[in-house]
């Protein structure tokens, strides 16, 4: 089963400060709303571009979502 993207981003959780990996995946944990079972790029982008907090930014998804597509596709 193919993990969803939510918990691939949780693995960079307690990184420095300066991480920008680190510092997304601290707001995305901290939001509840977050589509946490959600695996597609396009509904993703859409709530990052739409909902999410700034500290969430949308070019550190793509990076993010680049390197869980290359693991697990």
């Amino acid at each position: 089963m193919k993990r969803s993207f939510y918990q691939f981003v949780l693995s960079y959780r307690g990184g420095a400060k300066e991480d920008s990996f680190a510092v997304f995946a601290e707001y995305m944990f901290n939001d509840l709303s977050f589509p946490k079972d959600e695996t597609s790029f396009d509904t993703l982008s859409r709530y990052i571009e739409d909902k999410a907090d700034s500290n969430m930014p949308s070019v550190v998804f793509d990076e993010l979502y680049q390197l869980y597509e290359e693991r697990f596709n």
